[in-house]
C-alpha cells in the first residue's frame, strides 16, 4: 500500500502514513531542537508547520537517505520577510547522521536534535521508502 498523505503531529513526535483517510503506519520521530511553534526563519531550529509536498529524494544524504520537503511555501516566505529574515530551506525527512562520532555525542534517545528536519532511524527510513513516493503531500501540524 502507498501513502497518499504523510502527516506529522509535532506535539506527539509522530509521523503517520495514511491512505484514503485511514492510518496504516506510524513512526516516532525527532524534530528540530526548538519544536514549539512554526518555523519562522533560517536557523531557528524549528520544524515547519503547514501543507507541503515531498518534492525530491536524496539517496546519498549526510543523514543516510532523505525526502526533501517543499518548505518554504509562499506564506512561509511572506512571514519571514515581515521579520526581515530568510525563511531557510533544506527541510527533510531523513535518517541518522552518517558521522557516527557526531551522532553519539549529540543525539540522545527521545530528544529533538535536528536543525528543523524530521528524523527517523535508518531502518525506518528504508521502510518509509516502501510506502512513500516523490510527490506525496505532507501535512505538519503543531
Amino acid at each position: 500500500m502507498k501513502a497518499d498523505l504523510v502527516m506529522i503531529i509535532k506535539s506527539q513526535n509522530t509521523l503517520y502514513l495514511s491512505n484514503k483517510g485511514k492510518v496504516f503506519k506510524t513512526y516516532k520521530v525527532a524534530l528540530g531542537g526548538n519544536p514549539i511553534g512554526p518555523k519562522e526563519m533560517e536557523g531557528d531550529k524549528k520544524t515547519p508547520e503547514g501543507f507541503y509536498k515531498l518534492d525530491f529524494f536524496k539517496c546519498n544524504s549526510t543523514f543516510y537517505k532523505a525526502f526533501h520537503i517543499s518548505y518554504p511555501n509562499t506564506q512561509d516566505i511572506a512571514n519571514a520577510r515581515k521579520l526581515g529574515r530568510s525563511p531557510g530551506g533544506q527541510i527533510m525527512i531523513h535518517g541518522q547522521p552518517n558521522n557516527r562520532t557526531w551522532a553519539k555525542k549529540y543525539i540522545k534517545p527521545n530528544e529533538n536534535w535536528t536543525a528543523g528536519c524530521i528524523a527517523l532511524l535508518n531502518n525506518e527510513m528504508d521502510e518509509l521508502l516502501k510506502f512513500v513516493e516523490v510527490g506525496t503531500p505532507i501535512l505538519i501540524k503543531p
